[in-house]
């Protein structure tokens, strides 16, 4: 297996739509790739897919690996851009040794690992013992199948996991968490006479993802709109529309609202605004350099929210928790607690929705980030739903699979890994509570702005995992 093999079989995946929930043809594929090569194949309930390549001779006494990766991708674009994630290819360029869709995110989150994972099947000189290739759906909005795995759909006892993205760093740990969905309901008002409407939009951020990125000290469009919307709340203005972030594991990087006010109050609104974005950039300077802030006339003749509605909305964006909330007393380094202000959308039938997402390693701890959420906006009058909860995955320091890779890595390459837990969700966790005797590890080669437009990958690093990957499976 080569670097240029596994990205033969990525390129060919930069084709195929898999946006959460949406992976009926990355599934065909699957299946496809196994009848072609013969090798056996089944599919649960949920869409998870089983490839098993059984052991080469003389490797028929190597304990069963099973390597898994998860189907899905997070499908995030700049604005204006035109790309239909549902039928287009994802578009890249390479330079300087990275991989960059500069426009979307790439997909190598998890892309990567099932190329690699392909790859490896497809390899008749690779010998080795009995190969469990497994493929999980909607890992990113949920971890579905992982939680709706069938039980014994898999034979092996230990797992290694594709989804990391820091090559010399081996994962064995990661942070549970909760999503915390948010709904106010508002009454439509008409639009006094003689108002003015303006659309004040904040963009350029980042982003990133909420469980890696967190701790990068990033702006979050959303609550940085909020910030603004807050300190305008003296001009009495009303509330038309807003709009900001998307998923709820990516750090918002755009939000806008239209306000309407009167119009001897415009210059007073817009020099605010003007001054709010200085600060923000003034605040993110060094951690989030490309804010930008604008201001822009439009026409408004349609109803607005309800005044009461619109600043219990402002107040609740502002004061709820985002952001590290508390640093692991154990791994240095690591966040332990975090929460993620993901998105705030309109919705029919007079609905505002804001989605959030609550991490960390303990379970009170989590629970009582979502409970901290819950109550900016419950006592806002909106009602609160808490869903999609998963378990992290505790660290075992003396794990058999660590230790293979451990001495892999050094023999490789001459130097010691990190080992580390993740603030990310990993399916190791809901995997773990299935089967409470599997081994696992966690390893990939370098990513860089997962779930951000502009994500990328490092192909040296991925020339290190390849290396690594086969090293580990012929020792373990």
């Amino acid at each position: 297996m080569t670097s240029e093999k596994v990205l033969s079989f990525f390129r060919e995946i930069l084709c195929i739509p898999r946006e959460s929930g949406h992976e009926e043809q990355i599934i065909a594929y699957l299946q496809k790739f196994a009848a072609e090569r013969k090798l056996e194949c089944k599919t649960d309930s949920v869409g998870n897919v089983l490839i098993v390549k059984e052991a080469d001779k003389g490797y028929e006494k190597h304990p069963t690996l099973v390597l898994q990766s998860h189907t899905d991708m997070v499908c995030e674009k700049n604005a204006g851009v035109e790309h239909d994630f549902a039928k287009d290819p994802i578009k890249y360029v390479v330079k300087d040794g990275w991989m960059i869709a500069e426009d979307t995110t790439l997909g190598a989150d998890c892309g990567i690992g099932i190329a690699t994972t392909l790859a490896l099947l497809d390899d008749h000189s690779f010998k080795c013992g009995k190969i469990e290739a497994l493929f999980t759906v909607s890992e990113e909005t949920g971890m579905d199948g992982a939680r709706g795995l069938t039980d014994g759909f898999f034979s092996g006892k230990i797992l290694i996991n594709l989804d990391s993205e820091d090559e010399g760093e081996l994962f064995v740990g990661c942070a549970g968490g909760i999503d915390t969905t948010c709904m106010f309901t508002y009454k439509p008002v008409p639009l006094a006479k003689g108002r003015i409407a303006a659309k004040f939009s904040i963009s350029g951020c980042i982003g990133g993802h909420s469980g890696d990125d967190i701790d990068k000290g990033r702006a979050n469009a959303v609550q940085q709109l909020g910030r603004f919307l807050y300190e305008a709340l003296p001009f009495g203005y009303d509330l038309c529309t807003i709009d900001g972030g998307n998923k709820r594991n990516a750090i918002a990087r755009e939000a806008s609202a239209v306000i309407a006010f009167n119009e001897e109050d415009e210059d007073g609104i817009v020099e605010l605004f003007n001054t709010v974005v200085k600060e923000i950039q003034g605040e993110f300077e060094k951690t989030d350099p490309d804010i930008t802030g604008e201001a822009e006339p439009v026409e408004w003749k349609e109803d607005v929210i309800d005044a009461e509605t619109a600043e219990c909305l402002v107040t609740a964006l502002v004061c709820a928790p985002h952001g590290v909330l508390a640093m692991s007393a154990e791994l240095k380094g690591l966040v332990e607690t975090s929460s993620n202000l993901a998105s705030v959308k309109m919705q029919p039938g007079n609905k505002i929705r804001i989605g959030s997402s609550q991490r960390s390693a303990i379970n009170s701890s989590r629970k009582f980030a979502s409970e901290r959420f819950e109550a900016c906006f419950v006592n806002a009058g909106a009602e609160v739903v808490h869903s999609n909860e998963y378990p992290g995955w505790q660290p075992k320091l003396d794990s058999y699979i660590l230790g293979v890779t451990v001495e892999s890595y050094k023999k490789l390459f001459g130097v010691d890994p990190v080992v580390r837990a993740v603030h990310a969700g990993i399916e190791c966790g809901l995997f773990l509570a299935k089967y409470p005797d599997l081994d696992m590890i966690s390893f990939g080669p370098t990513l860089v702005g997962v779930h951000a437009p502009g994500e990328r990958l490092n192909l040296p690093s991925l020339d290190k995992f390849v290396a690594l990957l086969e090293d580990v499976i012929k020792n373990a």
